[in-house]
Order: C-alpha cells, then structure tokens, then sequence
C-alpha cells in the first residue's frame, strides 16, 4: 500500500488536474441518468484552489491547519472529502463558502473570486441550524424573500417535493425527526439554485439507520438538481458510497494526499460490490497513515513565530 504522500491512484489517460501533491485523478465516467450526462468532452470548472493555505495564532504560536492545496473541481462531480481528525476538512469548506479568507492562495467559484458568502454557495452545516420559530416551508424559503411572493412559493413548494417534505410544510422544526430536519436544511441550501453545495458532515448526528437513508437520498438529490457537491465525512464508507470522486487529506497541516475517481457504477451502489470494498479498504488505509503522521505531527508542537 502506498504512503499517503504518494497516493495517486492510476493515472488514465486524459486524467484531471494535479492537486497540491503531484496527484492525478481519473476522468470521472458519470452515469447515463447522473448530472452532466451526454457527449464526452470538458466539463466548466466550478471550483478552483490555487495555493490556499491557513494558519492562525494559537496560544504557543501559529498553527498551520491546511495546505497548501491545488485543486480544481470539475461542475457537476460529487467530491467526498475525509480525512484524520483535525486535518482542516470543516476549514477547507468554510474557506470556500467564503466564511473565512485563506491565510495564501485564491478560491474561485464558477470564475468568480470567493471573497464572501454567496448564494450561489449553499452550505449544509453539522447541526440543521433551522429556525425554531418559523415552518419548515418558512425556513426554506428564508433566502429567497427578495422574489416576488408567487415565485417564492411555487420554489418553496418544488423544493419541498423533492425533498418529501411537502406534507409537513407548515410544521416547526422541533416537529421533524433528525432526518427531516436534515432534508429541511438541504432544501434551504439549495433555495437559491447554487451552483455548489458544501455539506459539513450532515449525518454525523444521525442513527446509523437513518444515516443509510439520507445517503440514499442526498444521492438522488443530486442525480436529479445536478448541483456540484463538495462533501466533509469523517466516514469512508460515506465518502466512497456518496463520491463520484473522493479525496483523502494528511494530517495538519492537512494536504490532498489522495485523490480517487470512483470506479463503483453509480447508479446502483451496493456495499458489497467488490470495487466498493476494495476502493473503502485502500482509502481505510491511507487515512489510518494520515491519522499516524498527525500524531507525530502534533507530538512536535505547532510552529511559533
């Protein structure tokens, strides 16, 4: 088994860009029925890391969390992030919904420079972060109160079908089980039809049942909205059951140290798939190294300037 610094995975022809460390991914083959179906021939890049890096004061000096990371994402790809521990998977994402700026480098989405929050940037955070006080139907179409009322409901009522919530519209939040909650986050983050989705974890909090479940589901969301997806797991079964792609980070500073196109067939995903198993086994193992390198890493103290 390769180190994870030199994980590439192989390299086919007409391969994708070269992330931080050198490594090459595969040309993700997309399902016939999945987003961006059709003709072979370049996809629009939706998002675009160019040296990005972050470091912040800690109380014994500057800790250097993430990169530097190069990395392009290709529109229409559902890419799984995982990773040890304290990698800076979670300060990735926040990096690129704009909620933080990077310490170095630049962040594009779809061409567009990130240098704040957008709406064409959905995030799903860890906890549904619903409005208590207001509906579901009205936490879902909280974003979009600069629309004409009759366009706000007719959104609101689509995104509430696709995400099987339409019979519990005029419920609160504290109504739904954890699930639902979650469904009723994820229709609030796609309100705006943005162009990215960033999801943080969002079944971490979920019964292993019920997590199965949203799995399922947030793959078909997918398959049916087409939106980008960058996704954070802890999980590598997750990562590599969700990810049409899927990367592995090293220990912090965290570095792209895998970077995997899928060869599990999309449309029917079963667990015991042999290419499912061998690619969870391989991926298990990079992290395990990663995980070890951030111990020692960690051992040695965070830099002090």
């Amino acid at each position: 088994m390769p180190s994870p610094e030199t994980d590439t995975g192989t390299t086919a022809p007409g391969a994708g860009p070269a992330t931080s460390n050198g490594a090459a991914h595969e040309t993700v083959a997309f399902p016939a029925a999945g987003p961006g179906a059709g003709p072979e021939g370049p996809r629009d890049t939706a998002l675009a890391l160019a040296g990005v890096s972050h470091s912040y004061r800690g109380r014994a000096g500057t800790v250097d969390a993430l990169g530097p990371i190069d990395l392009e994402i290709a529109a229409g790809e559902f890419v799984t992030i995982v990773g040890p521990s304290g990698c800076g998977k979670s300060t990735l994402l926040r990096l690129v919904a704009g909620f933080t700026a990077p310490s170095a480098g630049t962040i594009t989405a779809s061409g567009a420079a990130v240098s704040g929050p957008a709406p064409t940037r959905g995030f799903v955070f860890q906890q549904h972060r619903l409005f208590p006080w207001l509906s579901v139907a009205g936490n879902v179409g909280f974003g979009l109160r600069g629309l004409p009322r009759a366009a706000r409901r007719e959104r609101v009522a689509e995104l509430l079908e696709l995400t099987g919530l339409a019979d519990v519209a005029k419920a609160r939040p504290y109504e739904l089980s954890g699930g639902m909650q979650q469904r009723a986050a994820i229709a609030r983050a796609l309100a705006p039809d943005p162009a990215l989705l960033l999801m943080d974890e969002p079944f971490a909090a979920l019964d292993a049942f019920t997590r199965e479940r949203m799995q399922e589901e947030v793959r078909e969301l997918w398959r049916r909205a087409g939106t980008t997806v960058v996704f954070i797991t802890h999980s590598v079964d997750e990562a590599v059951y969700l990810g049409t792609r899927v990367l592995a980070l090293s220990g912090r500073p965290g570095r792209v140290v895998s970077d995997r196109a899928s060869a599990v067939p999309y449309g029917e995903r079963p667990r015991t798939d042999p290419l499912f198993a061998g690619l969870r086994e391989e991926l298990t193992e990079v992290v395990k190294q990663a995980a070890s390198l951030s111990v020692a890493q960690r051992r040695k103290g965070p830099v002090t300037s």
